[in-house]
């Protein structure tokens, strides 16, 4: 490894404040409206297990883009994510990012 991909992946990780969210819309407001979008399809059909879905839906994600932004240095990637990295690595599985 380098000097420049030490710097990278040693660099401490400060939250970004007014960080410009996709058409103005923040990831709070994004999770409401497409919740509010799902219940508004639903026609009448019942449902459960909710929490479970949109965990899987944004985890996967989540994870990606972490262990993309690591360089898929899982120590790093759990550091960032505040997961201990065995953790980390069974959720990686679950969604076969492993």
């Amino acid at each position: 490894m380098n000097s420049a991909e030490t710097f990278i992946t040693d660099a401490p990780i400060a939250p970004q404040q007014n960080v410009a969210e996709p058409q103005g819309q923040s990831l709070r407001g994004s999770v409401e409206q497409a919740m509010e979008n799902y219940f508004q399809h639903l026609d009448g059909q019942s449902v459960s297990n909710v929490y479970e879905m949109v965990l899987a839906e944004v985890e996967a994600p989540l994870l990606e883009v972490v262990l993309k932004y690591t360089r898929h240095n899982q120590t790093r990637a759990a550091q960032v994510l505040g997961l201990n990295r065995g953790t980390l690595r069974k959720k990686l599985k679950q969604y076969g990012l492993l």
